[in-house]
């Protein structure tokens, strides 16, 4: 079973997040961020990942904290719980479109950070989450689980759709990369001996 169970507390947050990625895609998810929630249980939906997540955050300073250290535990979760990853398939893509939006995402889970975010938004913020902080939140996942993850918006008007549309294709992309390859069960992937 690959689960875990991350707790995350500062002097500005308290975060607690629990994951089983083989899961059905169930969630129940409370940041205190309406739209950071929505995106939070769509990704787990698409993703098929089972996903719980409880933050308690400066929201009154502004959202800045809470959605970054969110990112962090949750890189941090999904690293503990592919643990040595033998046999996963390590990497995962999609094109995916959402109404006026096409978003490209492609994945590694091969151990070296590095975040590509090429999409840029027309509103500062939707709902309660700051517009600025969605390239911030994979930035903060990408360098606690140690992937490269590269996003890219081809084309929309929608900054709703854009978002909502990069959180789907996350999802599914990370869902394929830590999906177990059955040609493969019992070795990396990689030459390297270690990732």
């Amino acid at each position: 079973m690959r689960i875990s169970k991350i707790e995350r507390n500062t002097l500005e947050t308290q975060i607690k997040v629990e994951l089983n990625i083989d899961g059905r895609g169930e969630s129940v998810i409370r940041t205190g961020i309406g739209f950071l929630d929505h995106m939070l249980t769509l990704m787990a939906k698409h993703g098929l990942f089972d996903l719980q997540v409880e933050a308690k955050g400066d929201l009154e300073i502004d959202d800045h904290h809470t959605v970054e250290d969110i990112a962090i535990a949750l890189g941090q979760a999904f690293k503990e719980a592919l643990g040595n990853k033998k046999g996963i398939h390590r990497y995962g893509h999609i094109l995916l479109p959402m109404d006026d939006v096409l978003v490209l995402v492609a994945i590694d889970l091969g151990g070296r950070p590095y975040l590509v975010f090429d999409a840029s938004f027309h509103r500062d913020k939707i709902g309660d989450l700051s517009t600025e902080m969605v390239p911030h939140f994979f930035y903060s996942f990408t360098m606690n689980v140690l992937c490269n993850l590269h996003i890219k918006i081809f084309y929309g008007e929608s900054t709703h759709h854009k978002i909502e549309g990069i959180f789907k294709a996350f999802a599914r992309a990370l869902r394929m990369a830590c999906e177990f390859d059955s040609r493969a069960m019992d070795a990396l992937p990689t030459t390297k001996g270690v990732l």
